[in-house]
């Protein structure tokens, strides 16, 4: 499988890692450590150092009870962060938001990948989408980010995420998307409890089989918060634990905060797979 952005080409024969970078005073993880160009740029070329291949920039938080952030807001956050990237940095740039002014703004501004927990589904975001011709990656999320965690409820969380990426995927070759470039996340944390991130974690095979490059973001979830009764600067072993398990089910893209920790246990793993006969 390979994504095209312009001239630039993503070869996912091989597990991809997507650092996050958080130009927000509020994320849950790492709020208010980059909203600075100076430190966010700094932040970037250190992740692109450690392996990252992608860098995912985003400037609205949607942690469990966030609020919204004005449309001005979030463009003076983080067009000028892609624009000194696009100029400075190697690597793929992701722009991670809901709205349609911000994506088309920021691949003006030099972002190569849309990245968008609503699944293109705010007004005008499928038509910017289709306009600038850049991969996609469509989440799954039950509810919205302040109230998603409320009390989340399926039948069968598997089959129902599956259906809704489907539809989505499909909604956005009828609309002009290549398939080619479009990009699945199952939406680890956004309207799932405790077993539903699990039961997922565990289909990741399922989805893969669909077809489209699967993304995969449980970097310092609660999920692992809840089981292993730890802190988010405590979740390190638990998300590299998720990671891994997410790359031999042949996820190709994953999402983290720690991203040379995350590139060793690939290098790892992928030196045991040369030796299997």
């Amino acid at each position: 499988m390979q994504l095209h952005s312009g001239k630039r080409k993503l070869d996912l024969s091989s597990p991809k890692v997507m650092g996050i970078l958080n130009v927000t005073p509020d994320s849950f993880s790492d709020g208010g450590h980059f909203c600075n160009i100076d430190s966010a740029l700094k932040q970037a070329s250190t992740m692109v150092e450690q392996g990252a291949t992608i860098i995912d920039i985003g400037g609205e938080s949607t942690r469990p009870g966030a609020a919204d952030v004005a449309l001005q807001e979030e463009l003076d956050r983080v067009v000028p962060v892609i624009e000194k990237m696009s100029q400075n940095i190697d690597c793929w740039i992701s722009i991670d938001s809901s709205k349609a002014t911000v994506m088309r703004e920021a691949v003006n501004a030099g972002a190569h990948l849309i990245n968008d927990v609503r699944a293109l589904q705010e007004e005008g975001a499928l038509k910017v989408a289709v306009d600038a011709q850049v991969p996609i990656c469509l989440m799954h999320m039950q509810g919205a980010p302040r109230s998603m965690q409320t009390a989340p409820n399926y039948e069968n969380v598997v089959t129902e995420v599956e259906a809704f990426l489907l539809q989505r995927a499909q909604v956005c070759q009828t609309a002009g998307v290549k398939k080619e470039n479009i990009i699945l996340d199952l939406g680890f944390g956004f309207g799932k409890q405790l077993q539903h991130n699990f039961e997922l974690l565990a289909a990741t095979k399922q989805f893969v089989t669909l077809g489209y490059p699967i993304l995969t973001g449980v970097s310092r979830k609660s999920m692992f918060g809840h089981l292993l009764n730890r802190d988010i600067n405590e979740r390190l072993a638990g998300s590299l634990a998720g990671a891994l398990i997410a790359i031999q089910q042949g996820s190709q893209i994953i999402r983290v905060h720690d991203v040379a920790e995350t590139v060793d246990i690939i290098k790892v793993l992928q030196e045991v797979n040369s030796h299997i006969l």
